[in-house]
């Protein structure tokens, strides 16, 4: 079975476990297709890291252990097909909404519903009710868990020098556990600099192989230290 994020396989392994490949490929801008050198290697390694880091504050998470250099093996579940977007800071939309400043600094994480992956993808909670893609409990359990994980990511960019802005996070159902299936990568996960002197590139306009590749690599580091 395969499933575009990116570009994304997923690979069933016996009754017990799936396999996550992660290729060289990814989708910019919704349609614009770039091979990124190494970058499926990254990713799973980034996930690897993240979901057992965030396994270590008893937040659930559907990772086992690496399988390959560029893919992972997981409990094996069904995916829902939407996913949560953490915002931490006032993004391009909300600015426009609310005559806000953008990356300003929220008082409070916005988490949004998010059918899909394009501009368009925000979705109520109703629809998700309404068209049984989950129940309120399991809702209210997804969030329960998202609000974990921001304060733990917050946390560790934090001791860093970083602020994280934004992060998605994608879940997963087996039997009656739900369970964090990814996304931690530099896909996903946006920061900027505590150091304003710092210049980093910007995390919402990620649009070459290049400056994929210098942000993943930014992200890497901070694992290893």
């Amino acid at each position: 079975m395969q499933e575009e994020i990116g570009k994304r396989e997923i690979l069933f392994d016996g009754n017990n476990y799936q396999i996550l490949e992660y290729s060289d490929f990814l989708l910019v801008n919704g349609n614009k297709k770039l091979r990124v050198k190494k970058i499926g290697e990254k990713f799973a390694w980034l996930n690897l890291f993240f979901l057992d880091f965030l396994k270590e504050y008893h937040i659930p998470a559907a990772i086992v252990k690496s399988h390959g250099k560029n893919s992972l093996k997981v409990v094996k579940h069904d995916r829902y097909p939407f996913h949560i977007k953490i915002l931490n800071v006032i993004d391009k939309r909300t600015s426009k909404i609310f005559a806000k400043k953008e990356t300003e600094m929220l008082n409070l994480p916005v988490f949004e519903i998010h059918f899909g992956e394009g501009k368009d993808s925000i979705i109520s909670e109703g629809y998700l009710i309404t068209f049984d893609l989950c129940t309120n409990e399991e809702l209210k359990h997804i969030y329960r868990i998202c609000s974990k994980v921001n304060a733990v990511l917050k946390s560790f960019f934090e001791r860093r020098g970083f602020l994280l802005a934004e992060v998605n996070c994608y879940f997963g159902k087996s039997e009656d556990k739900i369970f964090l299936v990814d996304d931690f990568t530099s896909r996903s996960i946006k920061f900027f600099s505590m150091n304003k002197e710092d210049r980093l590139i910007d995390p919402f306009k990620l649009s070459t192989s290049a400056e994929i590749r210098h942000y993943t690599d930014k992200l890497l580091n901070m694992t290893s230290s």
